[in-house]
């Protein structure tokens, strides 16, 4: 049962400051998970099946923390905009077309196509408030084979008509869509509760929804600390809290129920990271989003100094693609302007811990993934980057640097989850 070797050059991270790599390596998997790298193969291995990637780089499955389905069909536009401005001109006139199943279905099968082709294996996914649309972008993505935490969006208050619901039709749509995801009995795809943020969730909603969290031990994805706008509105609606993040701990959704992940924290300061960390709150920095929507860059090699959770999130539209690649390359270019513009007591970010964000740090946040250690289930990706001309012979971290930069559909040739070949 699952039981095979990929041969070729190898990369991958132990821990946020430890990259391994080989030229010419085995990784071995065994019941669907890793079973190690080795040099040589060993003997008790030596009847699994090799595929020959000898030329090839194969590295762990990326893990996509933080985007947002139905916004995938205007990517690349608005950019013009800051965050509450855009969510009112662009995404809630969008979402609000996901009531139609007509237009969720043509819509959804666009996002889930690319995702499946690019390099990530496992996705934390924003749907809409619809329960029916959501439900049917699970069945989707549990067609790809792609592990994923999709989340039913809650919001009552501070939002269109169509968008919002009242606080009861929320709850109640949110326990309906949870039975309804019980009883499909996915293999792959899971639920996560989803308050959008504190400006669109009035404190009942976010109190009963953190019931409900520790009531059925179900993980939560909102935002954090984006945009200084969005911080001041925080501030004026919920007077009586410290800062942004009191407001989802008052309610429960700040890890201390279950694990939790927040995109962005642009803007977090002491207080709320010391908050994330005692929580062992994830987050999902989203570089190319904050740049697109002049939200700021965030201090993220602090937040990796102070042992916080940190992955990357491709955000997408408000990133406008969907690749993890890209949201390295961002993340390294960002970081390098923060030193440089802003504070240079805050350091650059680097290739390798960039590459860690991307596997290992936000893969964790599914438990045992995102790494070739021992016992981690068997997420990998295959990169030909043969189209890439060059002079220079190069490492694997050489090479998978290169393509942080160059990489396109052409370079992703083999993806494997949990030990199934995709392609």
């Amino acid at each position: 049962m699952n039981d095979f070797v990929l041969h070729g050059a190898v990369l991958y991270c132990e821990n946020s400051s430890s990259m391994k790599e080989y030229e010419d390596a085995y990784v071995v998997c065994e019941n669907g998970l890793c079973a190690g790298v080795f040099e040589e193969l060993p003997e008790k291995y030596s009847d699994f099946p090799v595929e020959d990637y000898w030329d090839k780089l194969i590295i762990p499955g990326l893990t996509d923390l933080h985007t947002h389905a139905p916004q995938y069909t205007f990517r690349g536009l608005f950019g013009d905009m800051e965050l509450l401005e855009w969510l009112n001109s662009a995404t809630f006139p969008e979402e609000m077309q996901y009531d139609d199943p007509e237009y969720a279905e043509a819509a959804y099968d666009l996002f889930t196509e690319d995702l499946y082709i690019g390099a990530t294996t496992r996705a934390v996914i924003f749907a809409t408030k619809h329960t029916d649309s959501t439900l049917m972008l699970m069945d989707m993505l549990e067609d790809t084979g792609l592990v994923t935490y999709v989340g039913k969006v809650n919001m009552d208050r501070n939002t269109p008509d169509g968008c919002r619901e009242t606080t009861e039709e929320s709850l109640r749509e949110t326990v309906r869509w949870l039975d309804c995801v019980e009883e499909r009995g996915y293999e792959r795809t899971m639920p996560i509760l989803t308050p959008r943020f504190t400006p669109a969730c009035s404190d009942r909603l976010m109190r009963e929804l953190g019931e409900l969290s520790a009531a059925r031990s179900l993980p939560v994805q909102s935002h954090l600390s984006e945009n200084l706008e969005e911080i001041r509105l925080v501030s004026e609606l919920c007077p009586d809290s410290r800062f942004y993040g009191d407001t989802y701990e008052k309610a429960g959704l700040f890890g201390s129920n279950a694990p939790c992940v927040m995109a962005h924290c642009v803007w977090s300061g002491t207080e709320e990271q010391d908050l994330m960390k005692k929580n062992g709150v994830y987050i999902a920095h989203c570089p190319q989003s904050n740049m697109r929507l002049s939200s700021g860059v965030a201090p993220v090699s602090l937040y990796l100094d102070k042992g916080i959770h940190v992955g990357l999130g491709t955000d997408c539209s408000a990133g406008a693609e969907l690749s993890l690649f890209s949201a390295m390359r961002d993340a390294v270019l960002a970081s390098n302007m923060r030193w440089r513009l802003s504070d240079q007591n805050v350091r650059k970010l680097s290739f390798a811990e960039v590459f860690y964000m991307a596997t290992l740090g936000g893969g964790s946040f599914f438990g045992k993934a995102g790494s070739f250690l021992p016992g981690y289930e068997f997420d990998a990706v295959v990169l030909d980057d043969e189209n890439v001309q060059t002079m220079h012979p190069a490492t694997p971290a050489e090479r998978a640097e290169r393509l942080m930069y160059l990489l396109d559909d052409r370079n992703v040739v083999g993806k494997y989850v949990r030990g199934t070949k995709l392609y």
